[in-house]
């Protein structure tokens, strides 16, 4: 049964740390946002999830959300500890990655429930910050649970390195 056949009825979500053994469903999540996105083949989808969240996991957090025994959102912590200062302890902070929740059981606070707890444990591991990069659409709901904008970080992406060398050499 999948998470669309469950919504009509759905009990009170239910949010958990995910483990190893929730690695299926974590494969299975993304690939259904993706598939929202565009058509994708999943074969052996699932084994190259695998091989990168034993790669992630060290430093990621995981949670998924459920709905009467079926996986319907997910959302995951990097964490990134700052080197240390003379006299100052090294701190540290995360950033909040690939928050999906099952197109037909949105807007029922299963997203807020994700980064309640996503958010509860930065705090109770003293994170300086939680930082993310939302989807236009996303900022509102992300506002709501407390973030603002940020504009005293810079960002650099592959392309616009490209498009910044040719204007510099073209002038």
């Amino acid at each position: 049964m999948t998470a669309d056949d469950r919504v009509a009825g759905m009990a009170t979500p239910q949010i958990r740390l995910a483990t190893d053994a929730d690695v299926s469903s974590l494969a299975g999540l993304r690939a259904e946002w993706e598939s929202e996105k565009r058509p994708v083949e999943t074969e052996g989808f699932e084994s190259e999830f695998r091989s990168w969240f034993s790669i992630e996991s060290p430093r990621r957090l995981f949670w998924i959300a459920s709905a009467d025994g079926v996986d319907v959102g997910m959302v995951n912590l990097m964490l990134f500890d700052r080197m240390p200062s003379p006299g100052s302890p090294s701190g540290g902070w995360g950033y909040l990655g690939n928050m999906y929740v099952s197109r037909r059981c949105r807007n029922r606070g299963i997203g807020r429930l994700l980064a309640g707890a996503l958010l509860a444990e930065a705090d109770s591991l003293g994170l300086e910050r939680v930082v993310l990069n939302p989807t236009k659409r996303a900022i509102p709901f992300y506002v709501r649970n407390g973030f603002r904008g940020a504009h005293e970080l810079l960002l650099r992406t592959h392309s616009s390195s490209r498009a910044d060398t040719e204007v510099m050499t073209s002038g």
